[in-house]
Order: structure tokens, then sequence, then C-alpha cells
């Protein structure tokens, strides 16, 4: 029904462009977002009942204060709330000070520090309107490339080639670099990484602005073993997790986690 309902709205097409090296598995389909991922999380806050969304909220600590939960965080006041749901990734929730550090139990506190994440470099490159870039794919993976794993000419991937909008390229670096270089120079690992670009794709042009990101937490190598989805931390106020960490790294990890977020948080309401 998540599925039907994206689609409906335009929010997910299904995949047509091509994409070299991809392993499908039987039965299984591939969507994308012509607008973006981020087009997704948008769709849901915009069905949400009002609810006020703020961005860049850095929460360092989290503490009881009089039947709340006090939300410290590093710029601003702290704040109260009735119930606070965490779904960052699991080695940021061990991070909080607080009263949370105490009220995580032995057994729990195990099961959050068995997860662990691959870490990855993902690479932009933008073009201006116009420019040609010469490949019959839209996307590709790789797989004899220390450094790149996946290259994905975006707009071509999405669909939504046009004149007036300059084309970017998506690059995935592989998790044995990722790992490798988590911690060095974010410039040279950004000419590092551009170097092996020129070598597997020389036709690439050169870009008119380029982007490098870490990605510290990438996909859940290990979820929390035996989880529904979600795990509740304390009951009265309720503080409780939940996210990927908790299921796996696909949308449909996602959906399953929210699903179990939502019905244990209603059920305390």
């Amino acid at each position: 029904s998540f599925y039907e309902e994206l689609l409906c709205h335009d929010i997910l097409k299904p995949l047509t462009a091509p994409v070299e090296g991809m392993v499908v598995k039987e039965g299984s389909c591939n969507y994308m977002a012509p607008q973006g991922i981020s087009s997704v999380v948008k769709y849901y806050l915009n069905q949400s009942a009002g609810a006020d969304v703020f961005y860049e909220q850095h929460v360092t600590r989290i503490s009881l204060r009089d039947g709340k939960w006090e939300v410290s965080r590093k710029m601003g006041p702290p704040e109260q709330f009735d119930i606070v749901i965490l779904t960052m990734p699991v080695p940021q929730i061990l991070q909080l000070q607080g009263d949370v550090v105490n009220i995580i139990n032995e057994s729990q506190k195990q099961q959050l520090e068995s997860v662990s994440y691959s870490s990855r470099y993902a690479l932009g490159l933008f073009y201006e309107a116009g420019t040609r870039i010469d490949v019959p794919w839209a996307a590709q993976y790789i797989t004899d490339n220390p450094c790149i794993r996946f290259i994905s000419i975006d707009n071509k991937k999405r669909n939504i080639e046009s004149p007036e909008i300059g084309p970017s390229v998506v690059v995935h670096t592989t998790v044995t670099f990722g790992s490798k270089y988590l911690d060095s120079d974010p410039a040279e690992v950004q000419q590092l990484i551009l170097s092996h670009l020129e070598r597997i794709v020389p036709s690439l042009p050169k870009p008119a602005s380029v982007k490098c990101q870490k990605w510290r937490y990438s996909q859940v190598t290990k979820a929390v073993p035996n989880c529904p989805g979600q795990m509740i931390l304390h009951t009265q106020p309720l503080l409780i997790c939940g996210g990927d960490g908790f299921t796996c790294s696909n949308f449909d990890g996602c959906i399953d986690s929210a699903i179990s977020l939502a019905e244990a948080v209603k059920s305390h309401l």
C-alpha cells in the first residue's frame, strides 16, 4: 500500500533506465524517485497533521525532568517533550549524554553495541545546462575498481533529462575505500575519487562544481538482533528508538520500523 500511494502521486516511478551490473532478485521490483529521495520524506511530512519540522537540530543530551524528557541540543535552549523517538544511527544513540546513559539497561546496551554500519563517500558532479554526457547507461555498478562501486547519471536514471537542467553525476565509493579513508582530508579523498572516475569514464566533461560527502553510517551491515523494528528504552515517559539499525537499510526496512514504532507509540498514548 505504501508503494501504491507513492506511485499514485508520482513520488516514486518504476526504474526503467538501463543500469549495468545490477543484480536483480527474482520477483523484486526497483523504483526511483524523480525528485530525489528527500521527496518521499517531504511527502510524509506533508501528510502529518500540522507537525512542525525543525532541521539542523543536533541533539546532545536527554534527561528526565518532572515526568518529561528534557532534550538539549548544540544550539539553543533545551526543550521538554512527553515522548521522544530516536531514529538516528545506533552509534549516535549510544553517544547521547544525560539520564539516557543510565536508562539503557545492560542487555539493551549489548544489543545496540552489536550494530555495525558500512562507511562510504558520495561524490556529486554538477554540470551546466546543455552539457552532454555520452555513455550508453544511466547507472553502472563497478566490480573491479578499488575506489568506485557505483556511478549514476542522475537525471538520466530519473528520466528527467531536459535542455534547461544541467546533468549531474553521483558516485559512491566501495565500502573498503570508505573505511580506509574515513578520517582523511576530504579534499584529498575527492581528488582520489575523481582520478579513479576519470579512468573509468574518460569521456566525462569537466563539471561546473563538485561536492564530496562523507557517509559515516551508510548501510546497516548488522542490525539489532531479534528486534521487532524498535526498542523501548523507557516507558513513562516514553523513550523509544528505531530506524534501519533495527531492521535493514532499504525502503522496506524503514517502513517496517516506522510501522512498529507507530504501533508502540499508539499503545502508550
